[in-house]
């Protein structure tokens, strides 16, 4: 239990917002979320595009590193980077959050940046999603940092071999799959594949749970209704066990996007997601 390192995922503490609303960014200041997470025990935060920039013209990059020294945080990471493998305006605007993320990666140590797959399709070209992650991947190691791909079940990379098939094609040091426990539940994936992953492969996980059945669509179900670790039906205990039998040793995200916890006040969000959280790990 004393290994265990738990991060809050940026929309675990940002209070009453969600993925794609009409903002993300955070109505609490940095430093009390910082603050409210290190008082409940994370050793590692995430924060989203839009409100790293936003706090980064607040108060500046550096006294964001010191808050986060000052508090004992070792780990952050930055989040949800899309399109990084299409054409035109879209790769554009996704070259332009890639860039800015770098460069805040670098000056704040960040341990990851998560990266999406194709969003509400299934068509999927491995050839060149290998040959993009592979470039984002150098870049990344550039500034110290490691790319993670999530997998999602209402997207073009929602199987094990799918993800696979462009992580170890790609082969880098500092490219690995994002393994949430939500995402490869409600897609099906049952947590034996997880032997597959060469444990290299593995660059981050994530905790969360749900209720047995789902509502529909199935992105409502992940950003408004997820539950607190241990208050659903996922087996979180077997999930630890195949990541743990992997030899993972990085932090453990929790994302719980709840539309009622996300409305607590903010100790009490970060005080209920990690105590909650670390006491799967005693239920093993």
């Amino acid at each position: 239990m004393e290994k265990v390192e738990l991060l809050a995922a940026y929309f675990t503490l940002s209070g009453d917002i969600h993925p794609f609303g009409p903002t993300e960014i955070s109505p609490f200041d940095f430093k009390f979320r910082v603050e409210a997470a290190a008082k409940a025990g994370y050793k590692g935060i995430g924060l989203v595009h839009a409100d790293l920039m936003h706090t980064a013209d607040q108060i500046g990059l550096k006294e964001m590193k010191n808050i986060l020294e000052l508090n004992g945080i070792k780990h952050v990471e930055f989040e949800f980077l899309d399109n990084w493998y299409e054409r035109g305006d879209r790769r554009r605007a996704s070259d332009k959050m890639r860039d800015e993320l770098l460069a805040a990666a670098g000056l704040l140590e960040a341990r990851d940046i998560k990266i999406a797959p194709g969003l509400f399709t299934t068509e999927v070209n491995i050839p060149l999603m290998v040959e993009e992650f592979a470039k984002l991947c150098q870049r990344a190691a550039d500034v110290g940092t490691s790319i993670v791909l999530e997998i999602m079940p209402f997207s073009n990379v929602s199987t094990m071999d799918t993800a696979l098939g462009i992580v170890q094609g790609a082969n880098r040091s500092n490219g690995g799959l994002l393994l949430d426990i939500w995402h490869l539940s409600r897609g099906g994936i049952d947590f034996t594949e997880i032997e597959k992953i060469p444990a290299e492969f593995i660059g981050a996980v994530e905790l969360d749970d749900a209720d047995r059945y789902p509502v529909n669509p199935l992105w409502k179900d992940t950003i408004h209704k997820r539950k607190l670790p241990g208050e659903g039906v996922l087996d979180i205990a077997g999930f630890i066990r195949a990541i743990q039998a992997k030899g993972y040793k990085g932090p453990w995200g929790v994302e719980v996007l709840s539309e009622v916890v996300r409305k607590l006040p903010l100790e009490d969000m970060a005080k209920r997601t990690f105590d909650t959280s670390f006491s799967q790990f005693g239920q093993l």
